[in-house]
C-alpha cells in the first residue's frame, strides 16, 4: 500500500513589500458616485485602508512562473497539461502543480493525488505597514492618490476620454507573508521556485496597468524564517535554469 505524504514543516517567507511605483488593485465596485474616481482600489472593509490581496500574488506569480516553463496555456495548468508536456518541461509543471495546485474540477486517481499531494503555497493578503500609515497621516497626506489619464487622439493629438484612476502610491509599504509546506520527499527545488516567482514579480508588476508603469515592487529585507535572506535572495536569477 501508497503511503500518504506526510507533512513535515511549514517555512515562512515574509518581507516587506514596498511600491517602486503606484499600484492599482480595482475594487469592483459598480456605484457611481458624483465627483468621484473612475477607478477606485480594493480598501479593506473596516479600515478602509488600501490592501493588496493575496489572491492577486498568487494569480500573477504562477502565471510568470507558467510562462516560464514554456507549458503556458489559456487556463492555469493541470495534471493533462503535466502528462502532455514534453520532456524538458515537465520536472517545472510538475513543481508549479505542486506549488499551487490544481482545479478542484480534476479528476485524479488515488496515485496521483498522492504523487502531487496537496498545494504547497499560502498566500496571506498583505496590510500596508502601521508605521507607513502613521507617517502619511501624521503628514496629513492620502493613503492614495487619484491620477488623471487619457487617450491622444493620433491624428488630431488632442486628448480625449479623460479619467481618474486611484492608485496607492510609490512608497507605500506593506507586510509581506508567505508560507511554504514541505512533504517527505520535497526537495529544495520547490523553495527555490518560489523565490525565482518572487523575483519575477519584481522584475514585472502586479495589479493592472503594468505596461503603462503601474505595480512595480521589490521585496526588502526577505527572512526565511525569521533568518535574513536578503544576499540570497539578491542572487536569484530566474532565467539562469530555463536556459540551461
Amino acid at each position: 500500500m501508497t503511503q500518504n505524504p506526510q507533512l513535515t514543516t511549514i517555512t515562512t517567507i515574509t518581507a516587506t513589500l514596498e511600491l517602486v511605483s503606484g499600484l492599482r488593485i480595482g475594487a469592483g465596485d459598480s456605484e457611481m458616485r458624483i465627483g468621484g474616481v473612475d477607478n477606485a482600489v480594493i480598501r479593506h472593509p473596516h479600515t478602509q485602508e488600501p490592501y493588496i490581496p493575496g489572491s492577486s500574488l498568487k494569480g500573477k506569480m504562477r502565471s510568470l512562473l507558467e510562462w516560464r516553463s514554456g507549458a503556458v496555456k489559456e487556463e492555469p495548468l493541470g495534471w493533462k497539461h503535466y502528462q502532455d508536456a514534453d520532456d524538458t518541461v515537465k520536472p517545472e509543471v510538475r513543481r508549479i502543480l505542486k506549488l499551487f495546485g490544481i482545479s478542484g474540477d480534476a479528476k485524479l486517481g488515488t496515485q496521483q493525488m498522492q504523487d502531487l499531494g496537496p498545494s504547497r503555497l499560502l498566500f496571506w493578503d498583505c496590510q500596508p505597514q502601521r508605521d507607513w500609515v502613521d507617517q502619511i497621516h501624521d503628514n496629513n497626506q492620502m493613503l492614495t492618490e487619484v491620477k488623471s489619464e487619457n487617450r491622444i487622439n493620433r491624428i488630431s493629438g488632442v486628448a480625449e476620454h479623460p479619467r481618474q484612476t486611484e492608485r496607492v502610491p510609490a512608497g507605500a509599504r506593506f507586510d509581506f507573508r508567505l508560507s511554504v509546506k514541505r512533504l517527505a520527499g520535497d526537495d529544495d527545488e520547490l523553495l527555490n521556485t518560489v523565490l525565482e516567482g518572487l523575483k519575477l514579480l519584481e522584475w514585472d508588476s502586479i495589479g493592472g496597468s503594468g505596461s503603462r508603469g503601474y505595480g512595480k515592487v521589490k521585496f526588502v529585507d526577505l527572512k526565511i524564517d525569521g533568518q535574513c535572506e536578503k544576499e540570497r535572495f539578491e542572487k536569484v536569477q530566474p532565467f539562469v535554469k530555463a536556459q540551461s
